[in-house]
């Protein structure tokens, strides 16, 4: 079957926008992810092969869905079970497609379908990893690596952790439903970690040939925006949405015409949006009158503090060491710890920040090609040029995205040349 490259984008395009809320829709009647997935993937074979051929339907999302609502149809009908949930997935209609079989009145009170499907997915009787991974394959679209990446765990062991956690949905008949409203605080950490993970994969991604991913970095702040006037007295949830636009602000400055990578202290700040900062500057001073510095607040308030440095040498840096060490305090983890050894580094000296890095060798981030970029930058500061290149050689096996690859070759052969 030969498909044109304009026909492939297209039915992409639909992947990417609807698919997650299909699979959640068909994944609550039928309390299986793994049938969902199937019926949906058949969909988009079958859009692959008739969409240009007959032409693209006017409404796309609603012909994907109605033809992966078949195909499962058709495969319980052959297996002869699953009655019930025969039943539940005939009544389901397209137009139902993004609201939970049966009544729920927060459906009414979540005003984005996605949203209110992040926080079905983020189901207590699932474990905290497992709900988020979950969430982030199935709703956001993410690829098992890029979910593993984020967890910082191996990708054979996220697959499995993936699979052991759709038998459990499956064998505990565990709902897809969104939590009445008076529940939804309950589940709003879940919710914003997994926009925050969104929003990461977009802003660096982990594979491919681009750096940014921006239609992740546009949704998960919309959604964030959505969440924020939800929910108008969570400071963490301004926390986060601000801490989404400081970074976004920069997107244009952070790669060049060719696609390649921009660091930080080489950007042109005059290219940075400046209304996206105002609006983070206005949001990170309305959390702060709440006086309880969250995680997603301290982490806004490192970007602050490099969007208030007109050139990069006016960075504060101890300052930002400190609120590194503040967030590991309260929400410890390795990628903190390294980038509070990172700010420990320009504080206090290359050589500081290179005692820092070292004390934290664990297998985690010895996986993690940051880890070894850094490493590369401050023995590349101390001079110590053959083992900086040995650094930046662990950096560019460990790293999947072509552009940050090509910049971390770029850095090894400019060190060499020094």
């Amino acid at each position: 079957m030969s498909i044109s490259a304009e026909a492939a984008k297209q039915v992409a395009r639909c992947f990417r926008d609807d698919a997650g809320r299909t699979v959640a829709a068909l994944s609550r009647a039928l309390g299986d992810i793994d049938l969902a997935e199937d019926a949906l993937q058949d969909a988009y074979l079958a859009a692959l092969e008739r969409w240009p051929r007959d032409g693209f339907p006017a409404q796309a999302s609603a012909w994907i869905f109605t033809t992966a609502r078949n195909r499962a149809v058709d495969r319980l009908r052959r297996e002869r079970s699953g009655r019930e949930k025969l039943r539940r997935l005939v009544a389901l209609e397209p137009a139902q497609r993004v609201a939970p079989v049966g009544e729920n009145d927060a459906m009414d009170v979540i005003p984005d379908d996605r949203l209110s499907l992040i926080f079905a997915c983020c189901h207590p009787a699932l474990g905290l990893e497992a709900r988020i991974a979950l969430t982030l394959r199935t709703l956001a679209g993410l690829t098992v690596e890029e979910v593993a990446d984020a967890f910082l765990v191996p990708h054979a062991t996220m697959a499995q952790r993936l699979v052991r956690v759709k038998r459990k949905i499956r064998e505990s008949v565990i709902p897809f439903d969104v939590p009445p409203a008076g529940q939804l605080p309950e589940r709003l950490e879940d919710v914003c970690t997994v926009l925050y993970l969104i929003f990461n994969e977009g802003y660096a991604a982990r594979a491919g040939d681009r750096l940014v991913r921006r239609e992740l970095c546009d949704e998960a702040i919309r959604l964030g925006r959505v969440l924020n006037a939800l929910m108008p007295q969570e400071p963490e949830v301004m926390g986060l949405l601000g801490l989404m636009l400081y970074h976004d602000s920069r997107r244009d400055a952070r790669t060049a015409a060719d696609g390649s990578l921009i660091t930080l202290a080489r950007q042109d700040r005059s290219a940075w949006d400046r209304a996206k900062i105002d609006q983070a500057n206005a949001l990170l001073a309305r959390a702060s009158l709440h006086r309880t510095a969250g995680p997603y607040q301290l982490q806004a308030a490192i970007a602050f503090a490099h969007a208030r440095a007109e050139t990069a040498d006016e960075v504060d840096w101890p300052a930002i060491a400190e609120l590194y060490a503040h967030l590991e305090r309260i929400a410890p983890s390795p990628v903190v710890a390294l980038n509070h050894a990172v700010a420990v580094g320009f504080a206090r000296g290359a050589q500081a920040g290179l005692g820092a890095l070292d004390r934290l060798r664990t297998d985690e981030l010895t996986e993690y090609h940051f880890y070894h970029v850094a490493r590369a930058d401050a023995l590349s500061r101390l001079g110590r040029t053959a083992e900086a290149r040995s650094a930046y050689e662990a950096a560019i096996e460990r790293t999947q995205n072509d552009a940050e690859r090509s910049h971390l070759r770029a850095q090894m052969l400019a060190l060499s040349r020094r």
